[in-house]
């Protein structure tokens, strides 16, 4: 029996579902009181890249969240609702964590991050709306402008899964002393991803999404990623006097050739894999399933630091009523 198969069998055989466990929202916590900005230590320009995520993220799954609410009413499978309310659960967990490192992390190494979540909340809150830059859609065309994008998140979900597979197998960043709070946070945050990588692609199947629109979809949604990421760490960059004289800029090609550049150490992945990486999901027999292992998501949540603290401390209310 193949992957697909057995877990059609084990979330029912006409399920729009492919996660075949329970979704598990953890409410974690970092202390980050003492992360060094430069957290891999000797690679300033693989630091400021990974922590521009930090600023990418909240807004975009805050997003997320808002979409899926709305869509939960249309759902009519009921395995897939239930993962779409904890897909929204966790995603809001993650905004929230991303969020905590913008304020108590970035901002206090004198890090201006405003620019950056300004970008990030006019895509978002304007262009990405319900009432995109104000304009309102038509009823007729409402649900299509949702399934658009809802397209979009299944895209940029096929992303992060990839994302997640890359920290959740790097070893670079150990062998080279990174800082544990960063880690931890960037591999419960990708093992998540792996663990509910199928949620967002079925739920754009199961509301009508076609096969040609990943297409066109795809081809907004991986340079807007790209691009805003490069953006993003190249301000973050410019703050730092090593790279002043540089003047980062997204449109430069300094910043694009050092990431290519550093990708050789193994501290970033490489744009063109990370391109690479979208090919497979053209495929008119994709599914998610296959682009990651939720068994080893699991096997590192379940030694996460800050997972193992959010379960613990989920424990200690039952234990007491119990008591």
């Amino acid at each position: 029996m193949g992957v697909l198969s057995a877990i059609k069998t084990s979330v029912g055989k006409h399920s729009a579902s492919h996660t075949a466990t329970h979704i598990v929202p953890r409410k974690v916590k970092f202390d980050w009181s003492h992360t060094p900005l430069e957290w891999i230590p000797g690679s300033p320009f693989a630091s400021h890249f990974i922590n521009e995520i930090n600023t990418i993220l909240p807004a975009g799954e805050f997003w997320f969240c808002r979409l899926y609410n709305k869509a939960l009413p249309l759902i009519t499978d009921d395995k897939l609702r239930e993962d779409v309310q904890m897909f929204i659960r966790q995603e809001a967990m993650h905004a929230r964590a991303h969020g905590s490192a913008i304020a108590e992390y970035l901002q206090s190494h004198h890090i201006d991050t405003e620019r950056n979540t300004k970008i990030m909340d006019w895509l978002f809150d304007e262009a990405l709306a319900d009432a995109p830059l104000g304009v309102n859609v038509p009823k007729f065309l409402e649900k299509r402008w949702l399934i658009i994008r809802l397209g979009l998140i299944a895209t940029i979900e096929h992303m992060t899964c990839v994302l997640g597979n890359y920290v959740l197998e790097n070893k670079a960043w150990d062998k080279a002393g990174a800082d544990p709070v960063l880690l931890d946070l960037l591999r419960w945050h990708g093992a998540e991803e792996v663990e509910h990588r199928s949620v967002a692609f079925d739920l754009y199947q199961h509301l009508g999404g076609d096969y040609l629109s990943r297409y066109y979809l795809s081809l907004v949604a991986v340079p807007m990623i790209l691009g805003l990421w490069v953006d993003g760490a190249a301000h973050i960059m410019s703050q730092d006097e090593q790279y002043k004289s540089k003047k980062p800029s997204v449109f430069k090609p300094w910043v694009w050739l050092q990431w290519a550049k550093e990708s050789k150490s193994g501290h970033l992945p490489h744009p063109l894999w990370l391109i690479a990486q979208q090919v497979s999901y053209f495929s008119p027999w994709y599914n998610p399933v296959t682009e990651g292992s939720t068994e080893e998501a699991l096997a590192y949540l379940a030694t996460s630091p800050a997972a193992k603290r959010a379960t613990e401390m989920a424990a200690k209310p039952v234990a007491a009523a119990a008591s």
